[in-house]
């Protein structure tokens, strides 16, 4: 059984950092792609970044955000920084089908609400 739970959300000023986790148990997080997405609420949810045999990240976060997994916690991380407003969503992540398809997921997390405080 699968298993996401994501963690390291809250209130943050602009411009403020947070490092979102994702533990997850019953899968080998270095053997899948795994992502990270959010949903704001009334729209629709984003694709943020992905990493498996490489890494991704949108290009709306992309010079902000950053994605790591640590392989001995089985754990992935969301790095942000430069916080806005904008970026108030639930933060989800998710695994991949395999290591190599950063766009298909079948297995996520309930989410974490981060809110940015103009």
């Amino acid at each position: 059984q699968v298993s996401l739970v994501e963690s390291g959300g809250g209130l943050v000023q602009a411009g403020g950092s947070l490092r979102l986790s994702c533990a997850v148990s019953g899968r080998t997080v270095s053997n899948y792609a795994m992502g990270w997405f959010r949903q704001a609420p009334g729209k629709a949810r984003e694709r943020l970044c992905g990493i498996g045999w490489v890494t991704y990240c949108a290009d709306s976060v992309k010079d902000r955000f950053i994605i790591s997994r640590d392989n001995a916690k089985n754990t992935v991380y969301l790095q942000m920084n430069s916080l806005e407003p904008e970026d108030t969503a639930t933060y989800l992540c998710a695994s991949g089908t395999d290591k190599w398809n950063l766009r298909q997921y079948d297995y996520w997390g309930q989410g974490t609400q981060v809110t940015v405080a103009s």
